[in-house]
C-alpha cells in the first residue's frame, strides 16, 4: 500500500509537504500540488480515513437512517435511490452509511450515529409535517439534503411538484367526462401524500367537483393496500361507486386492478385507473393490462441531485441555494377512457 512516504520519496519532498499538498493548503504552490497529486494517483494512493479525518476534521462518511418497516424491505424503489446515492457519493470518495430503526423516537438514531460515527453530512427520507429531524440537524449545525419538503423549506431538497401530479391527473380525467373520483394515497403524515391530496382537491374545485371523505384512502404504498381500497371503494357501502381511481403508486395500481377484476369490472370501460409511476423495472406501467396511464418521474433521478447537494453542502454552499423541484411527465395509456355515463354506443 503506497504511503505519504512513499510519494514524498518518489519526488524528493518532505511527507508533510506532499501532506499539505493533498489537503489543499494554500501554502504549497500550484505546481507542487498538481504533480503530487498527479503522482499519488499514478501510485494509487489511498488516504489513511483516520489520518484524513485528523487533519480535515470530516470522515468521509454520508449518513442516511429510515424507518424499518416491512414496506421498506419490499420496496425495489427506494433501494434504487440507494444504489445510486452510494455509486455516486463514492466518486467524491464519500461513503454512503445506512442504518434501518425501529426506535420510536425519529431523533434518537441521527444522535447515535452522530456519537459513533460523525458523518459529515445527512440525507433524509420521507419527511413528515414539523419533522423533529430537520429542526435537530439544524440545531447541531450538521450538514443536511431531504429527498423531499416541509413547508417554506429553509434547507437543501429534490422533489417533484406532487400537487402538479394530481391536478394534472383530475384536469385530464375531468376532461373524460368523470365526475366520481377516488384516489388511494400514501401514508398521511408523509408531506407528499399531503401534498398529492392538496393537488387533487384543489383540481377537483377548479372543476367545481366535490369528493367525499370516504373517497380518499391513505395507506402503505402496496399492492394489498390498493386491491383493500379499491374493494370498499367499487362496493358502494361507503358511497358512491367511483368512474376513476388516481393511485399513490403503481403498486397500489396493480391492486386496484385485481379488484376490478375480482369485481367483474372492466378497464377503462368501467373503471379508469392512473397512477404516479417511479419507473420500478418489476413493475413497468406499460405492461400492465390495459397498459396503465402514467405520471412518470422515475424516483431514480433523484440520485444525481441528492449526491450533488451533499457535494455543494460540504464545499460551503447555502442550503437554500440547493433547492429542486422536478416536474412530472403525463402518459397517457389504455387505462383511462371517457366516464361510462359520456362514452357513445
Amino acid at each position: 500500500m503506497t504511503t505519504l512516504r512513499d510519494i514524498a520519496a518518489e519526488l524528493d519532498l518532505s511527507p508533510a509537504t506532499v501532506s499539505r499538498a493533498l489537503n489543499g493548503f494554500p501554502e504549497v504552490n500550484e505546481q507542487t500540488r498538481m504533480l503530487v497529486q498527479q503522482t499519488a494517483a499514478r501510485m494509487n494512493y489511498r488516504p489513511n480515513q483516520f489520518a484524513r479525518q485528523l487533519v480535515s476534521g470530516r470522515s468521509g462518511m454520508i449518513g442516511m437512517i429510515i424507518k424499518s418497516t416491512e414496506e421498506t424491505y419490499g420496496n425495489v424503489a427506494f433501494f434504487q435511490v440507494m444504489s445510486g446515492l452510494s455509486t455516486l457519493l463514492a466518486e467524491d470518495d464519500l461513503d454512503l452509511i445506512f442504518q434501518a430503526s425501529r426506535d420510536h423516537d425519529i431523533v434518537a438514531p441521527y444522535e447515535r450515529m452522530l456519537n459513533k460515527t460523525s458523518p459529515d453530512a445527512f440525507i433524509l427520507m420521507g419527511p413528515e409535517k414539523d419533522d423533529p429531524r430537520i429542526s435537530y440537524l439544524q440545531s447541531k449545525g450538521i450538514p443536511f439534503v431531504v429527498h423531499g419538503r416541509v413547508g417554506d423549506a429553509n434547507y437543501a431538497f429534490y422533489d417533484i411538484d406532487n400537487r402538479h401530479v394530481t391536478s394534472s391527473v383530475v384536469d385530464m380525467l375531468c376532461d373524460l367526462g368523470h365526475t366520481r373520483i377516488a384516489m388511494i394515497n400514501g401514508p398521511e403524515p408523509l408531506t407528499f401524500a399531503q401534498e398529492r391530496l392538496s393537488g387533487f382537491l384543489s383540481g377537483l374545485e377548479k372543476h367545481g367537483l366535490t369528493v367525499p371523505e370516504t373517497a380518499i384512502r391513505h395507506g402503505l404504498l402496496t399492492s394489498d393496500q390498493g386491491y383493500t381500497a379499491a374493494l370498499s371503494l367499487l362496493s358502494g357501502r361507503s358511497g358512491p361507486k367511483p368512474t376513476a381511481i388516481v393511485c399513490a403508486s403503481t403498486t397500489v395500481a396493480d391492486g386496484v386492478y385485481r379488484a376490478a377484476k375480482d369485481l367483474n369490472l372492466s378497464i377503462p370501460s368501467d373503471l379508469s385507473v392512473v397512477a404516479h409511476d417511479d419507473a420500478i423495472p418489476e413493475m413497468r406501467a406499460v405492461n400492465f393490462e390495459p397498459a396503465l396511464t402514467v405520471t412518470r418521474s422515475p424516483i431514480r433521478d433523484a440520485s444525481a441531485p441528492l449526491s450533488q447537494s451533499v457535494r455543494k453542502l460540504l464545499k460551503g454552499e447555502k442550503p437554500e441555494n440547493l433547492q429542486t423541484i422536478a416536474k412530472s411527465e403525463l402518459i397517457i395509456r389504455n387505462s383511462t377512457a371517457p366516464a361510462p355515463s359520456e362514452r357513445t354506443a
